[in-house]
């Protein structure tokens, strides 16, 4: 699913959106997370692709939408199927999560942290959409992406599971399968398929604003939701500390404090013995998840090892 302007080939997938506002191809959501499982000695070298694709997903900034779509030359075939207003939102069903897409990664210098369980999900934001420039590349899971069908791309909700999207705009719904990674600007919650967008009624404005909203297969009724975000313009401030001297972890660094809001509470979760220790911390425009302050370097090392251990990605030490 399209979402920020790829400008590299690459035969991992591509990611949809990026630092400019633009689709990234569905190929390459998840920069960090590969859709086949790949042996463990394999590690180094998918990362290194991975980083790859993310830096080419992060397109120009400030670049306008144009109509039909933010890649600069996307857009529907030549000659699109008839009806597509007619095509079948997919059923909800449970289908087993993507592990390796389940894992925090980092990317233009934000890190998210996927849900990897079907999890109560609800926020409002920008969505865009993609067309034949990745039509028939590969999502962030190994499927290929279908133009034509009801799919999406989304940084943290489980890959594959399904969420409804509301265009607040004009009323409508649907439903989608999000199968992708991404989009990775700001305002951008997530990218769906051009015949999404169709159903939507904003294939020719390129975007539109809407509600995205877990749906967890088996639950009649509306799920809880976790977090309720505000939209863009006027966002929720994650809860930031004064920023002592010491010893601490970073966790993650975030130029959104809804986004570093949202992060701290996941890692409070996941890291319970840390739990209390973790704040946002804010400075020089960034909202900073940082864990301590530590006694000592050896014992921040300690935590940042089991931070490892426990979810896979690094925890820096620092001394402020």
């Amino acid at each position: 699913m399209p979402r920020t302007e790829r400008k590299t080939a690459t035969p991992v997938a591509q990611c949809r959106g990026g630092s400019d506002g633009f689709h990234t191809p569905a190929t390459s959501r998840l920069p960090a997370i590969r859709s086949v499982p790949r042996p463990r000695s394999c590690v180094p070298a998918i990362a290194t692709l991975v980083a790859i694709a993310l830096c080419a997903c992060s397109g120009a900034p400030g670049r306008p939408a144009k109509p039909g779509g933010y890649y600069l030359d996307d857009g529907p075939d030549a000659n699109p199927p008839a009806h597509l207003d007619r095509i079948a939102d997919p059923v909800p069903r449970r289908e087993p999560i993507n592990k390796y897409a389940s894992r925090p990664y980092t990317v233009l210098g934000r890190t998210y942290a996927p849900y990897a369980e079907l999890t109560p999900y609800r926020a409002r934001g920008r969505a865009s959409w993609y067309g034949r420039r990745y039509n028939g590349q590969r999502t962030s899971i190994g499927e290929v992406y279908d133009m034509y069908s009801m799919s999406a791309a989304h940084t943290v909700l489980p890959l594959p599971s399904y969420a409804r999207v509301t265009n607040l705009e004009n009323g409508r719904s649907v439903v989608v399968r999000v199968n992708d990674r991404g989009p990775f600007r700001g305002d951008r919650i997530i990218d769906v398929s051009y015949a999404a967008a169709y159903k939507l009624g904003f294939v020719g404005k390129g975007s539109a604003t809407v509600e995205v909203e877990a749906v967890i297969p088996g639950e009649g009724a509306p799920v809880p939701v976790r977090a309720a975000p505000l939209p863009p313009s006027a966002p929720s401030p994650a809860p930031v500390a004064v920023e002592p001297g010491g010893i601490y972890l970073q966790l993650g660094a975030f130029s959104v404090a809804q986004n570093a809001d949202e992060f701290m509470r996941k890692m409070r979760l996941d890291l319970s013995w840390l739990a209390d220790s973790i704040q946002v911390y804010s400075r020089d425009g960034l909202y900073r998840v940082h864990a301590g302050p530590y006694a000592s370097r050896d014992a921040a090392q300690r935590d940042a090892q089991r931070v490892r251990q426990t979810l896979g990605f690094p925890a820096y030490v620092l001394t402020r």
